[in-house]
């Protein structure tokens, strides 16, 4: 056990993707704006309090770029649009897009302490589709539309503004029934508070309190820019887009604008970076080298595999192989390398949220101390390296991370075996002792790139990008400069990390557009007509994989009760802990679902956390709502004059109301709820798609949807289904 204290880097990353059309200025959504007032000004103010403790930030200069334009040059963005339009001007569809975006917040944190806030979301609805906004809009009043655009943005406000400033305090006390002049106090404050942000960071380095580093200027995956092959390193067999992308010199040149343009704003050059997504290689050491970087970081896993690369498999690093950089050399450049604790990293991001403040500050520093007590007493100085996301994971914790940061910081100051360090101070005084000559080609996501390249989405992008890059390179006309930003832009790491399964948002549409509009404004710029294909849509709608598929037909007693194992064997089912992500594990209302058919009828069985024999049960509904081959709705609901559940089919009729068809008397309801829907009432043929999801309402009111993000699709069996599964 060493008796040094150990040495702690917390870097927080800071990062958007480009929101801006170059072309007509437009920025599409608010994410810089909003986590500006809310993150990156109280992220570096709330160190006033605690100049004791040294924090590093890494600020992507794509990011600081959008801050000052919104600063200096008065641009907004389309909901910044649509909350300054006074509520009697909105259109039909202006309406719709406020009631469908504007309550994007954690509802738990940033709508349901505000008692008006929550109010209007459960007026509308907690999951609405598009269909039924057209007839809840309907519902709201003008008043109620500017108390909405009002609330959007005053909930976006940061811990400090919401306890410190008066005119904030006071809107949130107010509640309801603002006014057009309250609505312009709050976009003026946000206006006041992103022009602090950038003097703030710059203050707090001046002072040596913290380091500030940069990323590649557009946040792009460097190793891939480089040559797309390196993706083969850590995965072998991985599909590969049909043209290679091979530009080593865009990567050095996303790399100098980075440097460059942070010397501008901070008065002096950075020392550190954090490649996009900590992706790096040893062609990508080298160009950083030459920029005159003197410190990088990525994941741990990326040092387990270069460590131990002949093995090929896990090995656990020894605390001392982990807390310790390394001297990366490659041909005729050394770049020291600090490797991320991936663990106590995503403790902060992904779990502290759910505990109590004191017991989650405890549990790490006792991991802290844990490692501590693992180190060799050989006279060296250690550093445990804690690198996240420093803007998203504040939403999750109670009162925006307030109470978190004051405990954290608080604790960090006071213990005598922990000394929080600037990285660059600590390499100074502990360079690297190790070389390594051979570094492992990886992010800090699985030692990987499987995020960015591989999946047919992902390859299309980047077939799509390397065209609109050849048209530029053999261009000889038009606005080459601003051509070669929308190429950069179009570099960045946000727009495959959409791609493919492994992330979707209510955004997925907009960050599709915005990376096609980008490439067809390359062609533009060039006097070239873009390519039709850069017209259609690249992320397909989202179908969510179920944990197990039907495998044979079904024929369940429908009776409410679990009658025996082998009924829903063969059915298909879904782990609805899985769908909800790692971000929204709270406690549902369905518990399980199951899905199966027989050749005439589809089944679903829902189980439930509600005793459904006592009265509480009536005041819920369960729907299977049906996307495709039409528009149906088969609900489940307590009928008070029958004394009983019922079972009825609707279809969405020409007004968009939902009309209803005919009783449905296949169901049982005990302790779990069975339906059965003839695959005839949806005029449902063999072979024809089925898409559906599950809703549940209480009071009429949508409580929850199933699955979040996308349909269950199933087709209609042949008669010939049994024989072919045979042969799967």
């Amino acid at each position: 056990m060493t008796s040094q204290p150990v040495s702690l880097a917390i870097l927080w990353h800071m990062h958007q993707p480009f929101y801006k059309d170059l072309v007509t200025g437009e920025y599409i959504l608010p994410w810089v704006r909003l986590h500006a007032v809310k993150d990156y000004y109280d992220m570096a103010a709330v160190l006033d309090r605690f100049p004791e403790v040294k924090i590093n930030f890494n600020l992507v200069p794509s990011l600081l770029l959008q801050i000052e334009d919104y600063v200096n040059n008065n641009v907004t963005d389309t909901f910044l649009d649509l909350t300054l339009k006074e509520p009697g001007d909105l259109s039909f569809d202006d309406r719709i897009f406020i009631l469908q975006n504007f309550f994007m917040a954690n509802w738990d944190n940033m709508v349901k302490p505000y008692p008006r806030y929550q109010d209007l979301l459960l007026k509308r609805g907690r999951f609405v589709s598009h269909a039924e906004l057209a007839k809840v809009v309907l519902r709201f009043s003008t008043q109620e539309l500017l108390d909405l655009q009002v609330w959007f943005n005053l909930t976006w406000f940061g811990f400090i503004s919401k306890h410190e400033d008066p005119a904030v305090k006071e809107l949130i006390a107010k509640g309801k029934y603002f006014t057009r002049d309250d609505k312009q106090t709050v976009i003026n404050k946000q206006m006041e508070i992103m022009g602090k942000v950038i003097p703030k960071y710059r203050e707090l380095e001046d002072r040596g309190q913290i380091e500030i580093t940069t990323t590649p200027f557009y946040h792009p995956i460097l190793p891939l820019l480089c040559d797309s092959a390196a993706a083969k390193e850590a995965m072998p067999y991985v599909k590969l887009p049909g043209s290679l992308f091979r530009h080593p010199k865009d990567a050095e040149a996303q790399i100098k604008a980075a440097v460059e343009f942070h010397e501008q704003r901070f008065g002096r050059k950075p020392c550190g970076m954090w490649p996009a997504e900590g992706s790096v290689s040893e062609q990508v050491v080298t160009l950083m080298g030459k920029a005159g970087i003197r410190w990088a970081a990525t994941d741990e896993g990326v040092l387990e595999r270069t460590l131990h690369k002949i093995e090929m498999k896990a090995r656990t690093l020894s605390s001392a192989e982990l807390c310790q950089p390394y001297l990366i050399e490659h041909d005729g450049e050394a770049v020291a390398m600090i490797f991320r604790n991936h663990f106590i990293s995503d403790q902060i991001g992904f779990v502290y949220y759910r505990w109590r403040v004191e017991d989650a500050v405890t549990d790490f520093t006792s991991h802290l101390n844990n490692i501590r007590v693992s180190l060799p007493e050989d006279g060296r100085r250690y550093l445990v390296s804690v690198i996240l996301d420093g803007e998203n994971a504040w939403e999750y914790y109670h009162d925006g991370g307030k109470e978190f940061f004051d405990a954290f910081y608080g604790r960090l100051r006071r213990d005598p075996l922990i000394r929080t360090a600037r990285v660059s101070d600590y390499l100074a005084e502990n360079p690297p002792q190790k070389r390594i000559s051979r570094l492992f080609a990886g992010s800090w996501i699985n030692n990987n790139f499987k995020i960015w390249i591989g999946h047919e989405e992902d390859n299309l992008a980047w077939d799509h990008l390397n065209k609109a890059r050849l048209a530029l390179e053999n261009a000889a006309d038009g606005d080459t400069k601003t051509a070669w930003q929308e190429i950069y832009i179009a570099e960045g790491s946000d727009w495959c990390w959409w791609y493919g399964d492994d992330h979707s948002s209510e955004n997925d549409a907009a960050f599709d557009g915005l990376f096609r509009q980008h490439l067809k404004n390359v062609y533009n710029l060039i006097g070239r007509r873009p390519p039709k294909e850069l017209d259609l849509p690249i992320k397909k709608p989202r179908v969510i994989r179920p944990v197990k598929e039907p495998v044979y037909l079904i024929q369940p007693a429908l009776d409410g009760e679990i009658t025996n194992y082998y009924e829903w064997l063969s059915a298909g089912c879904y782990d609805l802990a899985r769908a909800r992500g790692a971000m929204h594990q709270i406690e549902t209302m369905l518990a399980e679902l199951y899905y199966g058919f027989s050749l005439t009828d589809l089944f679903v069985r829902l189980g439930v956390n509600l005793n459904l024999k006592n009265d509480e049960a009536r005041a819920y509904s369960f729907a299977v709502v049906f996307s495709a081959p039409a528009e149906a709705k088969a609900e489940l609901s307590f009928g008070a004059e029958e004394g009983r559940y019922i079972f009825k089919l609707h279809r969405l009729n020409e007004k968009h109301e939902w009309e209803l068809i005919k009783e449905i008397e296949s169901f049982g309801v005990g302790r779990i709820i069975e339906l059965g829907i003839p695959f005839s009432f949806l005029d449902a043929k063999a072979g024809q798609k089925i898409e559906f999801i599950i809703v549940i309402y209480k009071d009429g009111q949508e409580l929850e949807r199933w699955p979040r993000g996308g349909g269950i699709t199933v087709a209609v069996p042949t008669e010939s289904y049994e024989e072919e599964q045979w042969f799967i």
